[in-house]
C-alpha cells in the first residue's frame, strides 16, 4: 500500500490561491499533479476554509511513519494534548521531555 506524507501534499498545492475549501484544494491538487494518495488524504480533511499551507499540512492525516522526527515520548505527549477535530495529532506541538533534555545536556 502506499503512503503519502505532508511535502506531497502541501507540493500540490503550490498554485492555490487561498483562502480555500476543501473542494478547491482537490481541484488545484489533481491540476497539481498529486498521488491517489495524497488526493484521499485531502478528502479527509474537515470541510473547512484554510487560509494557508500550514493549516493544511496540520489538518491532513498521513502516515504515522512520515512523523518528522518525534521521539517515542513526544508522539504520546501528542497523542495526549486535544485538538480541533481532524487535526493531525503528529503536527501538534510536543514539548521535548525532561529526561531527554537532560540526556542532551
Amino acid at each position: 500500500m502506499a503512503h503519502t506524507d505532508v511535502q506531497e501534499i502541501v507540493g500540490a498545492l503550490k498554485d492555490v490561491d487561498f483562502p480555500a475549501d476543501e473542494d478547491e484544494l482537490l481541484r488545484a491538487a489533481e491540476v497539481g499533479g498529486a498521488s491517489g494518495e495524497a488526493l484521499k488524504a485531502l478528502r479527509r480533511i474537515p470541510p473547512d476554509r484554510y487560509d494557508n499551507r500550514d493549516q493544511v499540512a496540520r489538518s491532513v492525516r498521513v502516515d504515522p511513519d512520515s512523523d518528522p522526527g518525534h521521539s517515542a515520548a513526544q508522539q504520546a505527549e501528542q497523542a495526549r494534548k486535544g485538538g480541533r477535530p481532524g487535526l493531525s495529532q503528529r503536527l501538534r506541538d510536543a514539548p521535548k521531555p525532561p529526561v531527554e533534555d537532560e540526556l542532551d545536556r
